[in-house]
């Protein structure tokens, strides 16, 4: 089955692609997990246009039953660690004390509340999380899902369910569950074509993440060897 999910949505972003994205999810009803950020500093997406009334759109969101994710605090790399999924060299969490951690998750968590809005899922900025970033969403929030890390199936571990995440773009693959992830602030045209026509093609594979059968399974082996083939094929700087 697959999952999608989009990136990157904050006061600042890319609304002509974001309102594109949203039009072609509508189109076949497809439900995607969403990572807000709720306290956007990173240079690279404040160069997009401040959008009034971004939270009332992330509750609209809410009503279309798209999932919203925690997408960390301000989306600023403090490290150059990779943590317990090093996808990347770099990490907003990964590495830092767990104060540190407790007071970025805990004040991301608080904007979302001061909104209206409760945040179901968490994940990281370039996928990049440590023990004390699971350790801080535990004393500070109420969520227990986590959207990342390479496995074939949603597994549990240390009381949270990891919803893995596996491809940058849509292909077929053999997962039992696969979430493909999308970054509509910097999408081309040819990207919107081709997830057009993938979804078109395989609509009854999607699911939501309400659709999700949440058992506590640990990782089995193929889990592990599925995880040491992805890492040892991925460039981390790019």
């Amino acid at each position: 089955m697959y999952l999608l999910r989009l990136d990157d949505a904050s006061n600042h972003m890319n609304n002509i692609n974001w309102i594109k994205m949203e039009e072609l999810l509508d189109k076949y009803n497809i439900k995607p997990i969403v990572g807000v950020i709720p306290n956007n500093q990173d240079l690279n997406l404040l160069q997009y246009d401040y959008i009034n009334g971004f939270w009332e759109r992330v509750k609209q969101w809410e009503t279309k039953g798209w999932t919203i994710a925690l997408h960390g605090y301000n989306h600023v790399y403090e490290t150059k660690e990779g943590g317990i999924n090093p996808v990347k060299n770099r990490s907003e969490f990964a590495g830092l004390p767990l104060e540190r951690q407790k007071e970025k998750i805990k004040n991301g968590y608080n904007v979302f509340l001061n909104n209206g809005v409760i945040p179901k899922l968490f994940y990281a900025p370039s996928h990049t999380f440590d023990k004390n970033t699971l350790t801080a969403l535990k004393e500070e929030t109420n969520i227990r899902y986590i959207s990342d890390t390479i496995a074939n199936d949603v597994y549990y571990y240390d009381e949270f369910f990891f919803i893995p995440q596996q491809s940058g773009a849509v292909r077929k693959l053999p997962f039992s569950i696969t979430t493909f992830c999308y970054h509509p602030n910097k999408m081309e045209d040819n990207d919107f074509e081709r997830l057009d026509i993938f979804l078109k093609k395989y609509l009854s594979n999607f699911i939501s993440f309400n659709d999700i059968e949440l058992k506590k399974r640990k990782k089995s082996l193929y889990d592990w060897c599925l995880k040491q083939i992805y890492f040892l094929k991925i460039d981390k700087n790019s």
